[in-house]
């Protein structure tokens, strides 16, 4: 019986001595970390180097490019100097751009830009063979001298209408002659925005108004060329023609410089 209470003692004594369980000393808060060596430490000192950088790459950045919303966007509605090389596009204003009112001097400029240019002289030339194919002035004959009646009369005809609409009566009504393009929205809602442009402007200080400029100037030159006009021909009719001739000529290149800027990007990349 003793040896069985000394065999009982001694086991006692040796579970004594073995070391609680990690939940026991997680539980009694006497745990210790010493020797745990933990997977994400490993990890990170495998990834660095003896300099203390690490060894994995950093992946590339996304490159970001600075947006300036002063300036408009690189192709939406930006407007070149002139369309296919050719026709002047002097008054066209690029979508999203506010300009400074123009001066006298510059308004000036504008008419003369468009009066004298040479792609001008190859469009009086094509509406004077027109004129004289229809005959829409008899007495000015047929022949190399009939269309020379009919050229310079075209010529002087839009000359007038030029510096009528975009300098003379602007200045005095103190609009603004320049086309602002629209450059967003679809065809009939873009095309319709052109056309009004013959009826609605700006003002030299930016706000919308009648376009007395085009109406009125056109009008008025119009009435001027019965001066040069031969008096035999129907003055009222004649009149009405010229008027309705300028207006809507001013409106087909009003819709051209509307979706120009389209039509270089997507058909010419942007060549023009």
């Amino acid at each position: 019986m003793a040896a069985a209470l000394a065999g009982i003692s001694g086991t006692a004594c040796v579970q004594a001595q073995e070391p609680t369980s990690t939940l026991e000393q997680f539980q009694n808060g006497t745990v210790r970390w010493d020797n745990v060596s933990l997977v994400g430490r490993d990890r990170q000192q495998a990834s660095t180097t003896t300099e203390g950088k690490s060894s994995v790459p950093d992946a590339p950045a996304p490159k970001v490019n600075p947006v300036d919303p002063d300036k408009p966007d690189n192709q939406e509605g930006k407007q070149s100097k002139r369309i296919l090389w050719i026709i002047p596009n002097y008054r066209a204003v690029s979508a999203n751009t506010h300009l400074p009112a123009l001066s006298f001097k510059e308004k000036f400029w504008l008419g003369t830009e468009d009066t004298f240019d040479y792609s001008n002289f190859v469009l009086v030339g094509g509406l004077a063979g027109l004129s004289m194919a229809q005959k829409s002035q008899p007495s000015f004959g047929q022949g190399g001298s009939g269309y020379g009646r009919y050229y310079w009369h075209n010529f002087v005809d839009g000359g007038v209408e030029n510096y009528m609409v975009e300098a003379i009566i602007p200045t005095l009504t103190k609009e603004d002659p320049r086309y602002y393009t629209l450059g967003r929205g679809g065809f009939i809602k873009r095309t319709g925005y052109a056309v009004s442009r013959l009826f609605i402007t700006r003002t030299d200080g930016g706000k919308s108004t009648f376009n007395i400029s085009e109406i009125v100037g056109a009008g008025a030159a119009a009435g001027i060329g019965n001066t040069y006009y031969p008096a035999q021909s129907n003055t009222w009719v004649k009149t009405y023609q010229r008027w309705g001739t300028q207006v809507g000529l001013d409106g087909v290149f009003n819709v051209l410089k509307e979706f120009w800027p389209d039509i270089n990007h997507a058909v010419f990349h942007g060549k023009y």
